[in-house]
C-alpha cells in the first residue's frame, strides 16, 4: 500500500515521460482522457489498487506502459541475471571477508591485523558504483575491454554470461566482504574471551581445534545474520552496478522505469525486492536453529 501511494503522489506527468513536453502541449483534453483510460489511470485510486492486488494474486502483475510484454515476462527474462549477481557477490564476500576477519582476530594487533583493518575501512568508504566505474575505465583504456551488449543466461551461454557478470560480482563482493570481515573479527574476538575457550585451552586442546570446533562455530551466528542483510543490500545495490556494467537485469529495467514513470513496472519491482529481502532474513533466522540447537529449543 505504501509503495502504491508513494508512486501516485510523486509529482510529474506520465504523458510527458511518454511523449515529451512539446507533444503533450498539443494534446487536447479529450485526447488526454483517452490516453489515461488506455493506461488504466483514469479509474479511482482504490480501483487501481484493487486491480493491482488482483494481478498479484494471479501472478500476471499487469502490463508495462512502455512495453508490449507483461511485467511477469520481464521478470522471467531479467530476474535470473540479478539473482546471479546477488548470490555470486554474497558467496565472494564470504570467500574474501571470512578469512580476512579470521586473520584479524587470530593475529590481533599484528601487522596483518592492521593491514586488514585499514583495507576493510578503505573499501567500506568507497562507493561500489564509483569503484565499478574506475574498473570499467581501466579495462577499456588498458585492454580495450567492453562487456558484451547481448544478454545471455548461464544455462544458455556460460562463457558470455560470465563475461557479463564477473565484474559487477567482483565489485559487489569486495563491498560485502568488508562487512563480513569486520563482523567476523569482532565476533570472534568476543568469543575468544569467553570462559569455555579458556577452559578448552586449559584442557590441553590444540589451538587449531579450539578455534575451529569451539570459537568459530559460535562466532559465525552474527556473521550469518549480517550475511542475510548483505544479500538484500547487494540485490538492491545491483541496481547501480547493472547500470554501470550494462547488465540487463532487474536493476537496469527499474532505472528505466523510474525515468519513464512506468508506475506498474516500478511498484512490482519494488515489491519484489522487499519480498526477497524479507524471505532472505527469514531463511537466516531458520538457519540459526540448525547451527545452534540451543536456539531451536529456547
Amino acid at each position: 500500500m505504501v509503495i502504491f501511494v508513494v508512486l501516485r503522489i510523486i509529482p510529474g506527468d506520465i504523458l510527458i515521460a511518454f511523449y515529451g513536453t512539446n507533444e503533450v502541449s498539443r494534446i487536447t483534453p479529450q485526447q488526454r482522457e483517452a490516453l489515461m483510460e488506455a493506461l488504466g489511470l483514469d479509474k479511482p485510486l482504490y480501483i487501481q489498487y484493487l486491480n493491482w492486488l488482483r494481478d498479484l494474486a494471479t501472478l500476471e502483475l499487469g502490463r508495462s506502459f512502455f512495453r508490449t510484454d507483461t511485467v511477469a515476462d520481464v521478470l522471467k527474462r531479467r530476474a535470473p541475471l540479478s539473482l546471479e549477481l546477488a548470490i555470486g557477490s554474497t558467496v565472494l564476500s564470504w570467500i574474501i571477508g571470512f578469512p580476512v576477519g579470521l586473520i584479524g582476530a587470530l593475529k590481533r594487533n599484528s601487522i596483518a591485523d592492521y593491514v586488514t583493518r585499514v583495507g576493510t575501512i578503505l573499501f567500506l568508504a568507497i562507493p561500489g558504483f564509483w569503484l565499478g566505474l574506475l574498473l570499467v575505465i581501466f579495462l577499456a583504456v588498458q585492454f580495450g575491454y567492453a562487456s558484451p551488449i547481448a544478454s545471455a543466461q548461464l544455462w544458455e551461454d556460460p562463457k558470455q554470461n560470465l563475461q557479463i557478470v564477473w565484474a559487477p560480482i567482483l565489485m559487489m563482493g569486495i563491498g560485502g566482504a568488508t562487512y563480513i570481515a569486520r563482523m567476523t573479527r569482532s565476533s570472534l574476538l568476543e568469543v575468544i574471551g569467553q570462559d569455555y575457550i579458556r577452559t578448552a585451552r586449559a584442557k590441553g586442546l590444540m589451538e587449531r581445534v579450539t578455534m575451529m570446533r569451539h570459537a568459530v562455530k559460535n562466532a559465525i551466528l552474527p556473521v550469518l545474520t549480517i550475511s542475510g542483510i548483505i544479500l538484500g543490500f547487494l540485490l538492491g545495490g545491483s541496481v547501480a552496478m547493472e547500470k554501470v556494467f550494462n547488465v540487463r537485469g532487474l536493476g537496469e529495467i527499474l532505472i528505466r522505469a523510474i525515468a519513464e514513470r512506468d508506475v506498474v513496472m516500478i511498484q512490482n519491482l519494488v515489491l519484489l525486492y522487499g519480498i526477497i529481502f524479507t524471505l532472505t532474513n527469514l531463511f537466516v533466522d531458520i538457519m540459526y536453529g540448525w547451527l545452534d540447537p540451543r536456539i531451536r529449543y529456547s
